[in-house]
């Protein structure tokens, strides 16, 4: 009787073991079981908010969960994404960043977290290429070589408007002055709200903005579009040329926005996280707001993704330090 009864507790206790064993695997698979907060590091109604609630919302319609938006704005998006870095690995806290990330090593000499080494990158979900932007009273070039041909010949006559020091809009501006051997004076906004209102004003003269919140200002007339960076036109304006047919084919700038993990986040919720952004951002209806807004959905992911990332650090280090730009 004493065999039995010995017997049988181990029996127990090996299912129970097993059972423990499994759920971990269990609960990964049925990912997600509840909302999934995707922290966005700008404040409502941003560039990277325009992305993040079409893409929030189809991926409730097809998952049946939640992914609600926390908006964390501060410190050039470093604040959130601070906040993003230190989160529980559990797969229910993901962050959307952009660009401005890979530029803030250079700028934020001090940040308390590292975009390579505490965050997880899954997948790239928009890219918009910049472009350069003229208030057509104050630019009257009937084209870009025209306009090029008068800044060279007038060296600090023309400025440009940007959301703030460090930002791409800025830097796209640097490398663009780089490239070109041109000078045209920087005038540095709280957002790229004010600074495009003021263009369309005619308080600056010119933009290297995204085409996204350009685009329905180019459409009406209030601002002209003289060039989109990178080596393809961009589908919404195929009027307008691109940098490489234009003899610059290294001027490529894309204000893009992207989805990390925190470190430690498994690698199966990883994947199972990915794949349900991807589908997400390939319905109809996300498709149509990224094509509106210019934007391509990358679908660039894990490795390939991080290897981007790694790219876009070492490359604005550089613009940042043969320009010498600072936080003002």
């Amino acid at each position: 009787m004493n065999v039995l009864i010995h017997r049988r507790t181990v029996l127990r206790t090996a299912m129970a073991g097993a059972a423990a064993y499994t759920l971990p695997s269990l609960a990964q698979t049925a990912w997600p079981s509840r909302p999934v907060t995707l922290i966005v590091p700008f404040p409502a109604g941003g560039g990277t908010d325009a992305f993040a609630r079409p893409m929030a919302a189809q991926f409730a319609r097809l998952t049946g969960k939640q992914l609600i938006i926390d908006n964390r704005g501060g410190a050039g998006g470093t604040l959130g994404a601070s906040i993003a870095a230190k989160a529980a690995p559990d797969g229910y806290t993901l962050f959307m960043g952009a660009v401005h990330h890979t530029i803030a090593p250079s700028m934020y000499p001090k940040l308390d977290y590292d975009l390579e080494k505490d965050l997880v990158p899954l997948i790239l979900v928009a890219s918009v290429p910049q472009v350069v932007v003229v208030n057509p009273k104050k630019v009257t070039a009937a084209h870009f070589k025209e306009f090029l041909a008068y800044v060279k010949a007038n060296p600090g006559k023309l400025n440009y408007g940007s959301a703030g020091a460090g930002t791409s809009h800025h830097l796209a501006g640097e490398l663009f002055k780089q490239q070109t051997n041109t000078f045209i004076t920087h005038i540095p906004y709280r957002g790229a709200g004010p600074a495009l209102q003021d263009l369309i004003a005619g308080n600056v003269d010119m933009m290297f903005d995204g085409l996204g919140s350009s685009a329905a200002h180019i459409k009406g007339g209030r601002i002209k579009a003289l060039m989109v960076s990178g080596a393809k036109r961009s589908p919404a304006f195929p009027d307008v040329p691109c940098a490489a047919e234009l003899g610059l084919p290294d001027y490529t700038v894309t204000t893009w926005y992207g989805v990390w993990a925190p470190k430690g986040t498994p690698a199966e919720l990883q994947a199972r996280a990915t794949e349900e952004i991807r589908k997400a951002c390939s319905t109809d209806e996300a498709k149509a707001v990224w094509a509106s807004q210019g934007a391509e959905f990358s679908n660039l992911a894990g490795a390939q993704f991080g290897a981007f990332i790694s790219a876009e650090i070492r490359k604005w280090a550089q613009v940042v330090k043969a320009s010498g730009a600072k936080l003002e």
